[in-house]
């Protein structure tokens, strides 16, 4: 897994360390992964991108696998969107990368997001995967919504999803050696095994319900948008246009240079449909680079 990458542990914001694998040469990507995975989840997609002429950067978002977990505070700010796109963008600029694209799924698409709002002179392209902005989310929160993400309200409830999940890792997230890759998975069930990187996840979606949503409110007040090139894919066995019907639709106000595509996966596209993901990442990156 990730042969030819390096494994680092990179400081990015507030002396908070992540562990990183980097990879290649050439124009540089950051990929960030979603919930409950770690930076192993991109382990068939980087090297596809790596062979296609990309300096390659997978870390793990503070809070997450093997880096560090900050305390947290009263607000959740620590585990802010805010807070871990400024860490992203902290590891580049270390790594030597002024300017780089970005890809984001699920959890890292808002980080994703947040790191090309809040930075537009570093984000060169943005592609978010399975996802609508939080705040986009929460606006059409409806009955349907709580009922197929109910997870989003429970996982935000105090100490409580922290004692459902610890008493049964396995069993509360699933998880198939065979699909994810053996190491990929074995990387993963030791995060999840770990009560300090659940305690830190579960501060993911808090901070989703408060400064996050602020965060992106403020910005559609203001009308703040992307201003660099943005690819929004989606997986058909996933429920975007269930929830959403036209998912470009939701993402057009938030970006001045948008287009999108679905992909024939489930929602773990990275592991389930990697040359497709990459394809489509690397064809993306080149026709709107310069």
């Amino acid at each position: 897994m990730f042969e030819g990458f390096d494994e680092l542990r990179v400081e990015g914001e507030d002396g908070v360390r992540l562990r990183v694998r980097v990879g290649g040469e050439g124009p540089p990507v950051v990929l960030l992964h979603g919930h409950p995975r770690t930076h192993t989840t991109w382990h068939r997609v980087a090297p596809l991108l790596v062979a296609a002429g990309h300096r390659v950067v997978c870390p793990d978002l503070r809070g997450y696998g093997r880096s560090d977990k900050p305390a947290t505070t009263a607000d959740h700010a620590p585990y802010s969107k805010r807070a871990m796109a400024r860490d992203v963008r902290a590891v580049m600029t270390r790594l030597g990368h002024r300017r780089f694209a970005v890809v984001g799924h699920d959890r890292g698409s808002y980080v994703a997001l947040r790191l090309a709002l809040d930075s537009p002179d570093a984000v060169t392209q943005l592609v978010v995967v399975d996802s609508v902005p939080i705040g986009e989310a929460l606006a059409r929160a409806d009955a349907h919504f709580a009922q197929a993400w109910w997870h989003w309200f429970f996982f935000a409830q105090p100490e409580r999803p922290e004692r459902a999940i610890l008493a049964d890792p396995d069993r509360w997230y699933g998880g198939d050696a065979d699909r994810m890759g053996a190491e990929n998975h074995a990387d993963y069930r030791r995060a999840i095994h770990d009560p300090d990187t659940v305690r830190a996840m579960l501060e993911d979606y808090r901070a989703g319900l408060t400064v996050d949503r602020a965060a992106d409110d403020a910005d559609r007040a203001a009308g703040r948008r992307v201003t660099c090139p943005t690819l929004v894919l989606w997986s058909t066995r996933d429920d975007m246009e269930e929830l959403y019907g036209d998912v470009l639709a939701v993402w057009r106000p938030w970006a001045t240079d948008l287009r999108g595509a679905p992909v024939e996966s489930g929602h773990h596209v990275a592991e389930e449909a990697p040359d497709d993901l990459a394809r489509a990442v690397h064809e993306f990156l080149s026709a709107s680079s310069g």
